[in-house]
C-alpha cells in the first residue's frame, strides 16, 4: 500500500524505493567504500551513541590503525558540524573507526562486537545504510545512492533481495520488530 510513493508505518514514512529496489553488499567489490567516501561529513551519530562509544573506545582502539587513533586521541571520534553529530574522519574520507582487512575497509566497533567484546554493533546510521532517516515532520526513510554500490544492487538482483530485506536487522533494531513485520505486510 503506497501514498505517492510512501509506506506509511506509525510515525515512520518508507519511501518506496526502499522496499523495491535489490540490494545487497558485495564488499569484494566495493571494498567497504561506504565507510571511505570522500566527505565533508562522517557517518551521522545520535546523541546516546557518543556516551555508548565512549565507554566501548577502549575495547576498540586496539582494532584501529595507529593514524586513526591518533586522530581520536587528539580530536575525539566524533565532530559536531551544522548541528549535527558526526563520526570523525581521515583527511575527510575514512571513518576513523576503520580499519583493512584484504583490502577491504571495515568497522573497527563491528569487529569488537563479534568478537564479544562489546554487545553495542555499530552506530545505527551506519548499520542502516543504504537508508537513510531524513526527519521532516516525522522520520522519513530513503535510499542514498552511490556509484560505488552498483555492485550491491547487481547482487541484490542476483539474490532477489530489497534493501528493506538486507537492512531488516537494523531496521528491528531501530524500530522494532513488530514495525518490521508491519513493513514487510504492507509491501507484500
Amino acid at each position: 500500500m503506497f501514498l505517492n510513493n510512501i509506506v506509511p508505518i506509525e510515525d515512520v514514512e518508507v519511501r518506496k524505493e526502499v522496499v523495491k529496489t535489490r540490494f545487497s553488499c558485495d564488499l569484494e567489490k566495493c571494498k567497504g567504500a561506504c565507510c571511505t567516501f570522500e566527505s565533508d561529513y562522517g557517518a551521522p551519530l545520535q546523541e546516546e551513541e557518543i556516551k555508548i562509544i565512549g565507554e566501548i573506545l577502549p575495547k576498540v582502539m586496539p582494532y584501529l590503525p595507529e593514524e586513526h587513533k591518533e586522530i581520536i586521541v587528539r580530536d575525539s571520534f566524533y565532530l559536531l558540524k551544522h548541528n549535527e553529530l558526526m563520526t570523525n574522519s581521515l583527511d575527510n574520507k575514512a571513518c576513523v573507526f576503520v580499519f583493512y582487512e584484504n583490502g577491504i575497509a571495515k568497522c573497527g566497533i563491528e569487529k569488537a562486537y563479534l568478537d564479544g567484546k562489546t554487545d553495542f554493533k555499530k552506530p545505527i546510521s551506519c548499520h542502516l545504510f543504504p537508508i537513510r532517516v531524513t526527519k521532516f515532520g516525522s522520520e522519513i526513510l530513503r535510499y542514498e545512492k552511490f556509484s560505488e554500490c552498483a555492485p550491491a544492487l547487481k547482487k541484490g538482483e542476483e539474490e532477489n533481495i530489497t534493501i528493506a530485506e538486507f537492512c531488516g536487522e537494523a531496521l528491528e533494531r531501530k524500530y522494532g520488530r513488530k514495525w518490521y513485520s508491519v513493513l514487510k505486510e504492507k509491501v507484500e
